[in-house]
């Protein structure tokens, strides 16, 4: 970007993996290992995972193998990823931008579970939202908007009134679909269509105003 955009909102919804924590040397690893015990190529593996639940991921990828394995194979990767936090840091400006929401309407919506979630984050050094929306929390991964627009229900705001903080192509698809705008973070975002796109949490900038809404400097 070369302007700073200014967006209002009532509240923010926040993705974790790409966003607030850069994960991607654990992903990367644990991934690579998956595609080569399935014979699948490893760099068309990473195309398709960021952003989903891994039971979602390996439904595409495997999309003849029945999901009650999926599941089950999902598990043992969650369980791999939460052991593994080496890499694990915060994306610049994360420990900021939070600390700035205090007292101000955001949650955390994560495809990842609550022992992963926790431990990225601890990992990253960065405080938990007191709202999180993660993979417990829904039927459906991203891209479906379900999480979301719980997100919004639960904090009791409107959609439209929702600013996203995404990374990825499915948490972008998701945050459109839920009717909401969307900040992409990082190199991943500007593929995926979303309203603004800056390097990392530096580039955004909170202010709460007088009549209860944020306003968001971005860029």
């Amino acid at each position: 970007m070369t302007a700073t955009a200014v967006l209002t909102a009532r509240a923010l919804l926040l993705d974790m993996d790409g966003t607030l924590v850069n994960s991607d040397a654990v992903v990367e690893r644990c991934w690579r290992r998956w595609s080569e015990l399935h014979g699948l190529d490893p760099d068309e593996v990473m195309h398709v995972v960021h952003g989903r639940q891994g039971h979602a991921s390996m439904a595409l990828l495997l999309p003849d193998r029945p999901m009650e394995e999926n599941h089950a194979d999902n598990a043992r990767m969650l369980a791999e990823e939460t052991a593994d936090m080496d890499g694990v840091v915060a994306i610049p400006g994360a420990g900021e931008f939070l600390a700035s929401l205090h007292g101000l309407p955001h949650a955390l919506v994560t495809s990842a579970d609550v022992p992963l979630s926790t431990a990225r984050m601890a990992a990253a050094g960065l405080a938990l939202p007191d709202l999180r929306i993660t993979a417990e929390s829904v039927g459906a991964s991203k891209p479906d908007p379900e999480g979301f627009l719980k997100g919004a229900a639960e904090l009791g705001v409107a959609p439209a009134d929702c600013v996203v903080f995404e990374d990825s192509g499915a948490g972008i698809a998701a945050g459109r679909a839920a009717g909401m705008r969307v900040v992409g973070i990082g190199p991943r975002a500007g593929a995926h269509g979303p309203d603004v796109v800056v390097r990392d949490l530096t580039e955004v900038r909170v202010e709460a105003a007088e009549d209860g809404t944020i306003r968001l400097y971005v860029g």
